[in-house]
């Protein structure tokens, strides 16, 4: 089914940032989408600004370190309309240091939400693909992972991972559903936030400042490759601004 009208899709880390912008984005072009995050007051706002302005949506609290909520997420788009079109993996963190910083607690964190998070909604939503014989996983990567720089060792491995893990995902499908991945540069969200070095939060957060993208920007691109007819597969997709190296 070419298009986004009437297509279900399910969203994590949707309460800001990319997320937020690619659930309001979707639902205005006719998409059901199914919204999970941790941060419920957040979420539950996106809600209300779909629905005020006539789209369909839905949400449930999700942790995606957590294999049960992504599950239950995947598990509610598809019992309560009888099908799941897409799965946007968008949820991350990125606690960046320097190696020798040792901030083992990081790393670990980074693994748990930008790794196995993703491979939990591979679990949750390729049975339900496989049952359907359609579907199709959107996956945020990062252009942290094309271009590595001193802090982003642990992070640009984990969404190295994730570039890995979706391409073996593509060749595994047999036509059976698609699999895209979208590679963000610097993109205005709170992503800073989650930075547990002060100094290496201010330094971010200032580029993101001068710099980054809308998050509109990325939704685009996810919505580009969710269109295309069910016989195309858009494998990669990098959106940066204009100016960064």
């Amino acid at each position: 089914m070419a298009g986004i009208d009437g297509k279900v899709i399910a969203i994590t880390g949707a309460s800001s940032g990319i997320g937020r912008a690619a659930a309001l984005l979707l639902a205005g072009r006719g998409a059901t989408v199914v919204l999970g995050a941790r941060r419920i007051d957040e979420l539950e706002a996106v809600v209300r600004e779909i629905e005020r302005a006539g789209g369909i949506a839905s949400h449930r609290r999700t942790d995606v370190a957590k294999r049960e909520d992504v599950a239950a997420l995947t598990a509610l788009a598809s019992d309560r309309h009888g099908k799941l079109d897409v799965l946007i993996s968008n949820a991350g963190i990125g606690p960046i240091s320097k190696l020798d910083e040792l901030r083992v607690e990081d790393w670990e964190a980074m693994v748990d939400i930008n790794v196995k998070g993703l491979l939990y909604g591979i679990a949750a939503a390729l049975p339900i693909f496989r049952r359907q014989g359609f579907g199709h996983f959107v996956n945020t990567i990062s252009t942290a992972g094309i271009q590595i720089s001193p802090t982003m060792a642990v992070y640009a491995a984990t969404k190295n991972a994730v570039r890995t893990l979706s391409e073996g995902l593509r060749l595994e499908s047999d036509g059976k559903y698609r699999v895209t991945g979208i590679s963000p540069g610097f993109v205005g969200t709170n992503f800073a936030e989650s930075m547990t070095d002060p100094g290496v939060r201010a330094a971010i957060q200032k580029r993101m400042d001068e710099i980054a993208l809308e998050p509109e920007a990325i939704a685009r691109a996810m919505a580009f490759a969710i269109e295309q007819p069910d016989d195309v597969d858009v494998g990669d997709i990098v959106v940066r601004p204009t100016v960064q190296g």
